[in-house]
């Protein structure tokens, strides 16, 4: 059923338009590669992605800081697999990573496609909780800045999503209005109850269908927006 009097529809960028696990990985495997370590990337990732989570969560809930997050999560990750690696390599790493992040820009299946045809009626924005200095970048380098109208760091609005601040920041780029915008992401709690609490209308992501919550029209595939907008 199509959404009546959008003007407005805001994206979350990681794992909703940009393949973060793939980039992700492939990041690691240049890291690993660079440093000479004798780790297999699957074992590595099938340890780091369920950590990786609960530290964003955390950071999300403002219970850690960046640097602790970029940090810890690599050194729990190799804890976890008993691999011995010194403090001064994990911080070199955890930069790496971050530099290296924006090097490979996969999108997620008919990302293109679906920003092209919703472009040619509505206004698009991004609002994300990534860091601002890869943010942007990710964004140049696989080519879908030029789609949205504004951008929307957590960095820059002060707080995360689900905060109604950042949403408050975002809409205040342009000339919307919640009632008149929808916000589409992969996190529940933080672009769905974030953006519904707000006052937006939201459309949850779910490609592996987890969350069994039916209050909010949900979407496994990037190319169903075309049902709503």
């Amino acid at each position: 059923m199509k959404l009546t009097n959008i003007r407005d529809v805001y994206f979350d960028l990681d794992h909703t338009l940009w393949d973060f696990d793939k980039n992700s990985s492939l990041a690691f495997q240049e890291i690993f590669e660079d440093q000479k370590l004798e780790i297999e990337l699957q074992e590595f990732l099938k340890i780091y992605m369920p950590i990786n989570h609960q530290y964003w969560k955390s950071y999300r809930n403002n219970l850690l800081s960046k640097e602790d997050l970029r940090y810890g999560r690599l050194r729990d990750s190799f804890e976890a697999l008993k691999f011995e690696v010194s403090d001064t390599l994990i911080s070199r790493m955890s930069e790496d990573y971050i530099n290296y992040l924006p090097n490979n820009n996969y999108l997620l299946d008919g990302a293109v496609d679906i920003l092209r045809y919703l472009s040619a009626s509505y206004n698009l924005h991004i609002i994300t909780n990534g860091f601002e200095e890869v943010q942007h970048l990710k964004m140049e380098k696989s080519g879908i800045l030029e789609y949205f109208r504004t951008v929307t760091t957590s960095e820059e609005a002060g707080v995360k999503k689900p905060h109604s601040l950042i949403f408050e920041k975002a809409i205040g780029k342009g000339t919307g209005k919640p009632e008149t915008s929808v916000m589409i992401g992969d996190n529940f709690e933080a672009d769905i109850c974030g953006g519904h609490q707000y006052g937006m209308k939201v459309i949850y992501l779910d490609p592996s269908e987890d969350n069994f919550n039916t209050e909010y029209p949900r979407i496994q595939k990037l190319k169903q927006l075309r049902d709503y907008l």
